[in-house]
């Protein structure tokens, strides 16, 4: 198994590192900007004052097409995608990518679980709400499909970063709507769990690489 870990391709291709570090640098910086700008708010305030009232409480049937995307997040649905996604990768040989499907979403959802008490921005009163631990999670695992498909389709470096943040765009945007038209976060919070993913996913493949070549 350490001959196969070590002889795996990157889970982080050479290509990517620069472009994924600046746009994880970014990420990083405003997760903590919008931290402290809502910490231990519990109200509608700038972009979400004006964004709410026109995408809140989605309707049927696209309400039935938020709750699927919302299963994706749940622990039972977060189980089966990432143990899909992972033996998929292991299949095609890509060991170090499965081990990043893993790590990458337990230390992305690890980040919005610590980071959610303590800028104590509240929903309804009651419910921690940033960051969207759902978006990270959906974000992060587009992450992972993104450094697969490169991986395997060869493309050059302008092409490949495009898929990768596309893909983790069009995740981020869709399950951060569902959250949001479902009522269980605020557009911020959606933003906020993006924006961790970015950070924390390209950071862990990385890790995921260095220990690898050290078998």
């Amino acid at each position: 198994m350490r001959q196969l870990v070590r002889t795996a391709p990157a889970a982080l291709p050479a290509a990517l590192r620069a472009p994924l570090a600046m746009s994880g640098a970014l990420a990083t910086a405003v997760l903590v900007a919008l931290g402290i700008l809502h910490f231990h708010d519990s109200g509608l305030t700038g972009i979400d004052a004006a964004l709410l009232p026109s995408i809140d409480g989605v309707e049927p049937p696209w309400r039935y097409v938020a709750l699927v995307f919302d299963f994706g997040g749940e622990p039972v649905g977060s189980v089966i995608l990432v143990g899909l996604i992972a033996a998929v990768c292991f299949l095609l040989h890509r060991v170090r990518t499965a081990v990043l499907t893993v790590l990458g979403v337990l230390a992305t959802v690890a980040v919005t679980t610590v980071l959610k008490p303590i800028v104590g921005r509240t929903i309804h009163g009651e419910f921690l709400s940033y960051p969207s631990g759902h978006t990270a999670l959906a974000t992060a695992l587009a992450l992972v499909i993104g450094l697969l498909l490169t991986d395997r389709l060869g493309r050059g470096r302008a092409a490949a970063v495009a898929l990768v943040l596309g893909l983790a765009l069009v995740a981020g945007v869709a399950m951060g709507w569902a959250e949001v038209g479902l009522g269980a976060h605020y557009p911020t919070d959606a933003l906020g769990g993006f924006c961790a993913a970015l950070a924390v996913v390209p950071a862990t493949a990385w890790l995921v690489d260095r220990v690898a070549d050290r078998l």
